[in-house]
């Protein structure tokens, strides 16, 4: 009964969405307020009815219900509980009754939220939304139906998938799709803004809070997905340059140079044009990485789909959904008003050479991605595309970007000045010149051009801190009046500060990681120990231990420092018999921002096991820089001018003696 529950509330979500992507669009044309106050009933009812649905296969996961075809084949009555509910999107079909839950909330949000929108604005809005709502519960239900029964239904299911049963499960799906379909409101304002043929500050203004949450979710979830597969897959990296790795990356480097053209189309009124195309293309990016994941074009941990089918609807959402818009956007931009000058060298100027780095960055990752789908697709030849490829031509722009980015926050808007931003950047540049000379000093070995990617890192986390102190003038000033300054300030200064610290420290855990870790890979018998970096780890032995659904071989290795215990490591090797499948679960042990890493291999008929031991030097600075950004993110989020409207134009008051007389 449930699963038929699920399924007639999925269907007549569709219908709602297909009424709430017709009327409201057919009333902004004709002005008429009653078709276009239909968009937030129908929002709100299209939630509620996709919601009912989701919980409905929420229920058959937590109570194992193998009548279902799609739990049978991901789900376990031996799992635990956080696992059975995870399993609901640790799959296709229940991840995209996940994508398309959050489209329907973001709708809602929209609709209940928006009361301060231009009528026809929020209506040409809700039914674009409503027409991708549509499109992919049309294509749930035609290809990739979670709620299908089983006539004999088993009496156990098949597991899920081992590398997935992880609390990462819980954290990384949700938060990326949250950056992903978030952009698809930033999409539906740009489609909305095209039909009307008017963008101006307020639109900016009505924007920039989707596209900065937006940002932050996907920041976070690729931040997360980065973690749960440095520590789950046992080989010690952190970033792959895989393809699905950078088709979360695309949306996230295209939502980032919006965020920034935003701004200045908030402040100036410039940069009209651009900023609708980019609100078009960051969606259209997240769009693009669906149908690599979920088309069956790829073969990779993170892919599901096998099915062309599936391949072939999604194909249809990219050419109708891309292609009509850049359709919209030739046709229309050309007539959108042009906004305000302004100086090459002013904060617009650097937040356009910003977007420039940006989009550059964001090109070779799209060109390195696709083309060796495309070259197969045309003559069938394979080629591979890694990780040389995207380091000799990523790092090359985003170097300079990240020299520029302190010294936007300290120009001014309309004109700038260079030369006084470069005095107030003296010390950070110091800083960053003392940073190199040490990592000179320090490093034995590693890349020669190392330690100035530190001093560039230095550089921008410096920089960052200049801002804040130039603001509140620190040292200047009595310490009351620095306090009174700095609570005074906007909280979108202090999460600009943060963004851009949390940059810094993420580019500095990449540097040290990828220059300076080392790595040990050996056959070792008990009694037997492996030295790193200062580090003695010693071989005790292997213990069994069961768990739930798995059992466990773990390796118990003792550490020491200078002849000191410090610790206990304790990787395993895990296999499930459900799926009769192993995954390596390997152990950590952090000192300060570093890291040992040690995972576990299947153990030889000599009592001996093979093991890979990493140090990682300030390797967590990577994901402490974007918990950062994510802090940024949400203190400029609560910023109330973020959530006021964008104030209107002061009308020229006449003086009543020059009236024309009546």
């Amino acid at each position: 009964m449930i699963p038929e529950l699920g399924h007639y509330a999925l269907m007549l979500a569709l219908g709602i969405a297909l009424i709430q992507s017709s009327m409201p669009i057919i009333g902004a044309r004709t002005r008429d307020p009653l078709l276009m106050s239909m968009a937030t009933p129908a929002a709100l009812a299209h939630f509620a009815f996709v919601a009912i649905a989701f919980a409905a296969l929420a229920e058959c996961y937590v109570f194992s219900d193998f009548s279902v075809l799609n739990v049978f084949e991901n789900s376990n009555s031996q799992m635990p509980l956080i696992y059975r509910l995870t399993s609901v999107w640790g799959n296709h079909e229940g991840s995209m009754m996940l994508w398309v839950s959050i489209l329907a909330v973001f709708g809602a949000l929209v609709a209940l939220f928006g009361n301060n929108l231009p009528a026809t604005l929020k209506a040409n809005a809700l039914g674009v939304q409503a027409w991708i709502a549509a499109a992919f519960e049309l294509f749930i239900l035609t290809t990739s139906n979670p709620f299908l029964r089983i006539p004999n239904a088993p009496f156990e299911g098949r597991d899920l998938n081992p590398i997935l049963q992880d609390p990462g499960l819980a954290f990384h799906p949700p938060m990326l799709y949250l950056g992903y379909v978030g952009f698809s409101i930033t999409f539906s304002f740009a489609i909305a803004a095209l039909l009307e043929g008017r963008i101006d500050a307020a639109w900016a203004r009505w924007v920039r809070p989707w596209v900065l949450g937006a940002w932050m979710c996907l920041t976070l979830g690729i931040a997360g997905g980065s973690y749960w597969a440095y520590y789950e897959l046992g080989w010690g990296g952190f970033w792959f340059w895989d393809p699905v790795e950078n088709a979360s990356l695309m949306p996230w480097l295209a939502g980032t140079a919006l965020l920034h053209s935003a701004l200045v189309m908030e402040k100036r009124e410039a940069l009209k044009v651009w900023t609708i195309l980019l609100a078009i293309l960051a969606f259209s990016l997240s769009l693009i990485g669906t149908f690599l994941v979920r088309s069956g074009v790829l073969t990779s941990v993170h892919a599901f789909a096998v099915d062309p089918r599936r391949g072939v609807f999604i194909l249809a959402i990219l050419v109708i959904f891309i292609g009509g818009a850049l359709a919209l956007y030739a046709w229309r931009a050309p007539l959108l008003k042009q906004g305000g000058l302004f100086a090459p060298i002013s904060r617009e100027g650097a937040l356009v050479f910003n977007n420039l780095f940006l989009v550059c960055a964001c090109a070779t990752v799209v060109v390195g991605t696709l083309y060796p789908l495309a070259l197969q697709a045309l003559n069938g030849d394979k080629i591979s595309v890694g990780p040389p490829f995207f380091n000799a031509t990523f790092g090359p722009l985003f170097i300079p970007l990240m020299i520029a980015m302190p010294f936007g926050p300290l120009m001014g808007w309309k004109r700038g000045d260079l030369l006084g931003a470069a005095q107030r950047l003296l010390v950070a540049a110091l800083l960053a010149a003392v940073a190199v000379a040490a990592s000179f000093a320090i490093s034995h070995g590693g890349p020669v051009l190392a330690p100035f990617g530190i001093g560039v890192a230095v550089f921008v986390m410096a920089g960052a801190v200049t801002d804040i102190v130039e603001r509140t003038m620190v040292l200047r000033l009595p310490f009351h009046a620095t306090l009174r300054r700095a609570r005074g300030l906007p909280r979108s200064a202090w999460g600009t500060a943060f963004a851009h610290f949390g940059i810094g420290a993420t580019l500095f855990g990449i540097v040290a990681v990828t220059a300076w870790g080392s790595e040990r890979i050996a056959e070792i018998k008990p009694t037997q120990s492996l030295e790193i970096a200062g580090y003695q780890v010693t071989f005790d032995g292997v213990f069994n231990r069961a768990g739930p659904n798995y059992r466990d071989v773990v390796g118990h290795f003792t550490v020491r420092r200078s002849g000191r215990i410090i610790g206990v490591m304790a990787p395993s090797r895990r296999t499930f018999p459900a799926r009769e499948m192993a995954t390596t679960e390997a152990a950590l042990m952090s000192r300060g921002v570093s890291q040992l890493y040690l995972s576990l291999g299947d153990a030889n008929k000599d009592g001996s096991v093979p093991v890979r031991l990493f140090f990682k030097p300030d390797v967590l600075m990577i994901w402490l820089g974007a918990l950062l950004m994510f802090c940024g993110g949400a203190l400029s989020l609560s910023d109330r001018r973020l959530r006021v409207g964008a104030p209107r134009p002061a009308r020229a008051k006449v003086k009543p003696a020059l009236q024309p007389a009546e």
